[in-house]
């Protein structure tokens, strides 16, 4: 069912989403809908289901801050405590009346004269006042154009896309990709199987994640541990926010964890990443390198050159014999925004906008779309810490630019460009001296110019700060 004008209109319900619309109803704001493409809420809780899946950031950090006391069983919890989780922030603060699932949103164009956005989805198109975009950068996954891969017999599929139905016991199996996914994922299909061969393009700094339970005294104190937790991780950001070389003891660390679980010396090498620590994204685990070591299991760092009907062959003349193919080629970051078709004030498109690189004001608005918000927009991702506290931060900000239209009584409000473009330009010019420039690496934190258009360079309580109140004198209002 199309819905009936809302006021604001909210795309996605994941993390962000719910929080989008948990902070309006708080508010007083009703007069809003959230659309979500898939049939049931949680974003990419929901979609990722592989064996293993679980979250980098400790659980009382990684939920809402004013839903803290949920009672998760480890430090880490598992995909399924999470999803649960947000569907039970749903059902308390009542959202249903307000989700239309089966709803994808095709084409947002904002209206001059009625100063109105005009939202075209798979089930019709109906005017706004405002748009709240929720859906993140981590859910387009990234398929490898390796040769020939569409020739393949068996059965295939991306980890964000985990086909249950596929039995991989006693099968040969064979992982492309060795990022965060996999390093989950891994550990627990390698008992499972007759054979499995990892291709490694690049490997990544790994630090040990404790599997460690959160017992009952624990979880009834939230709001301590929460505390205790998050400047913990803060102090892992010096090396992002100050100074690479602040870095040092984290990688440290890691090498340790490499030597003390990889005695082999040759297969050490080959897992020991020839960059700066934190310019691509470290992981976290503590049996991905003793499932390397199983007899059945095989690191291949020689590059994949084509898939056969039953095969996979590499750049150094070896073939290998597969029955199923699992790519944890992680997602397209760079991308997740210009496949919109959006079209702005005096028929601005967001491609034209961002010919030159996705950017924001505080990653949340665009000059020449009014009452467009973004949240997990250009530049607020993390390398450190939590994104629901960046979520929070952004949402908080979002609702005071709707109380600055009320006050002023405009009907939009609008970026104004010298105020984006001196932002922008201070922001880049800060992570230019940061560590994603200095070690000479590439990752998915960097467009094909090499910019950084994914991550926030400084620490997570400044983005609070600056974030706090939406300035007048930033936004031109619109009446």
């Amino acid at each position: 069912m199309t819905p009936a004008a809302p006021g604001i209109t909210i795309i996605g319900s994941g993390f962000a989403g719910l929080c989008m619309a948990i902070m309006l109803k708080k508010a007083g704001y009703h007069d809003f809908v959230v659309l979500e493409k898939a049939d049931d809420l949680g974003g990419t809780w929901r979609d990722n289901t592989y064996p293993g899946c679980a979250c980098d950031v400790p659980s009382p950090l990684y939920s809402f801050s004013f839903e803290p006391g949920h009672r998760w069983s480890r430090l880490f919890a598992p995909q399924a405590e999470i999803w649960a989780y947000l569907r039970e922030c749903a059902r308390k603060y009542d959202l249903s009346p307000h989700l239309r699932y089966g709803t994808e949103v095709l084409a947002l164009e904002y209206d001059d004269a009625s100063a109105r956005w005009r939202v075209t989805t798979s089930r019709g198109t109906f005017t706004t006042r405002a748009v709240v975009s929720a859906v993140g950068a981590l859910h387009v996954p990234a398929e490898p154009g390796i040769p020939g891969r569409e020739t393949f017999a068996g059965p295939s599929f991306h980890s964000a896309r985990w086909d249950h139905s596929v039995e991989l016991a006693g099968k040969r199996v064979a992982v492309i990709g060795t990022g965060a996914s996999a390093t989950q994922f891994v550990p627990e299909i390698a008992p499972r199987v007759e054979r499995l061969y990892v291709y490694q393009r690049t490997p990544a700094w790994i630090i040990p994640r404790p599997h460690l339970p959160l017992p009952g005294g624990v979880r009834r104190s939230p709001a301590a541990l929460r505390a205790a937790i998050y400047w913990y991780l803060e102090g892992r950001a010096a090396g992002f926010a100050l100074h690479p070389r602040l870095t040092r003891a984290f990688q440290a660390v890691a090498e340790r964890h490499l030597a003390a679980q990889v005695p082999d010396p040759a297969l050490r090498a080959k897992l020991t990443p020839r960059y700066t620590f934190g310019c691509k994204r470290f992981l976290l685990s503590g049996d991905y390198y003793p499932a390397l070591l199983r007899d059945n299991v095989e690191l291949v760092t020689d590059r994949v050159t084509r898939i056969g009907e039953r095969s996979i062959a590499d750049a150094a003349g070896g073939e290998r014999e597969v029955d199923v193919i699992v790519y944890g080629t992680g997602f397209k970051v760079a991308d997740a925004f210009r496949a919109w078709r959006v079209t702005g004030r005096n028929g601005l498109k967001l491609q034209d906008a961002w010919r030159d690189g996705p950017e924001a004001y505080l990653g949340t608005t665009v000059s020449g779309f009014p009452n467009l918000f973004l949240l997990l927009g250009p530049n607020t991702g993390l390398g450190h810490s939590s994104l629901v506290f960046m979520i929070e931060a952004q949402v908080r900000y979002v609702m005071s630019c709707l109380r600055l239209l009320s006050t002023a009584g405009a009907a939009a409000l609008d970026v104004r460009p010298e105020a984006q473009r001196t932002y922008n330009e201070r922001l880049h010019r800060r992570l230019r001296r940061r560590v994603w420039s200095a070690g000479g690496c590439t990752s998915w934190y960097l467009d094909d110019d090499g910019v950084n258009r994914a991550t926030w360079p400084g620490f997570t309580f400044e983005f609070w700060a600056r974030t706090r109140r939406a300035s007048p004198r930033a936004y031109e209002l619109l009446r």
